[in-house]
């Protein structure tokens, strides 16, 4: 899915009138201890409006399919039309395991030429678990598509982050911004301080997102070079990344790591004119 606009007017336009759903309060982790990593970041220079067709944003609406049997769903996931194979699989995600749900979901998050269908496939394997799950997950970290690999992240998260531990920490080298952010966050809640090093890092990356999480993360290391970034991350050119540094100055760096969870609540922080079928996932 791709589209156009005016980059430096809708960065003028949100340096002004922030999207409330970017307050840093709603950052993953900031008081809440939920222990599964539910959310992905969308930076702004990858924002798509007004692209999606009507039945591409039918396409995650899954009511239609709400009462359908599950050989319905299996049937639609594998031979369907693109916006049905997309709305089986995040269905599937909700129905009671079996090995036939868990064998279709692998197959069409391997092997669906539609990388929305890849991608809603995968996450819905993440409800089902175990190590078909994270199989999957390991070989997804190579699909072309970003917001595949990025769920394929989140899916190891879940299952068995320990065990993938090498997995997930050789995606914070991917080429995209969202892959890298959700490696760290993952990495985080295994190593907490430790992660000192690559969070300083993280925190010069050129995305505002993987920025923003990094200060998040920073404000659970209790060093003195962690404090001092995250005064110079006060000044940083973007509004969200500053009000970040500026919460994590305050926070105990104890108390933030055995809270921390990696997840934003009931929030799916869409931009304006975004939609999930606009590269949006829903984790």
């Amino acid at each position: 899915m791709t589209g156009c606009h005016d980059d430096d007017e809708f960065e003028k336009h949100l340096e002004e009138d922030p999207d409330p759903q970017l307050d840093p309060e709603r950052s993953p982790g900031l008081h809440t201890d939920i222990e599964a990593l539910e959310d992905i970041e969308v930076s702004r220079e990858d924002v798509t409006i007004g692209e999606a067709t009507p039945e591409e944003l039918a396409a995650s609406d899954t009511e239609p399919v709400a009462d359908d049997a599950v050989a319905s769903l299996l049937s639609d996931i594998e031979h369907g039309a693109k916006t049905d194979r997309r709305r089986a699989a995040l269905e599937l995600k909700d129905r009671a395991s079996t090995d036939e749900i868990v064998a279709a979901l692998a197959r069409a998050a391997t092997t669906d030429d539609d990388s929305d269908v890849r991608q809603f496939a995968v996450e819905a394997l993440t409800a089902h678990g175990g190590e078909r799950a994270a199989a999957v997950a390991v070989e997804l970290l190579g699909d072309p598509n970003p917001w595949v690999r990025a769920e394929a992240v989140v899916t190891l998260d879940n299952v068995d982050r320990e065990a993938h531990e090498d997995d997930i920490a050789a995606a914070i080298d991917d080429d995209h911004h969202a892959v890298r952010r959700n490696a760290a966050i993952s990495l985080f809640k295994l190593r907490g301080e430790a992660m000192a090093d690559l969070l300083l890092e993280q925190s010069h990356d050129d995305s505002e997102r993987v920025r923003e999480w990094a200060a998040h993360m920073l404000g659970g290391v209790d060093e003195d070079r962690a404090r001092e970034r995250l005064r110079e991350l006060t000044d940083d050119p973007a509004t969200v990344v500053r009000q970040t540094a500026e919460r994590s100055l305050d926070v105990d760096p104890g108390r933030f790591r055995r809270q921390f969870g990696g997840a934003l609540e009931n929030d799916a922080r869409l931009l304006p004119g975004e939609d999930r079928l606009n590269r949006m996932p829903d984790l």
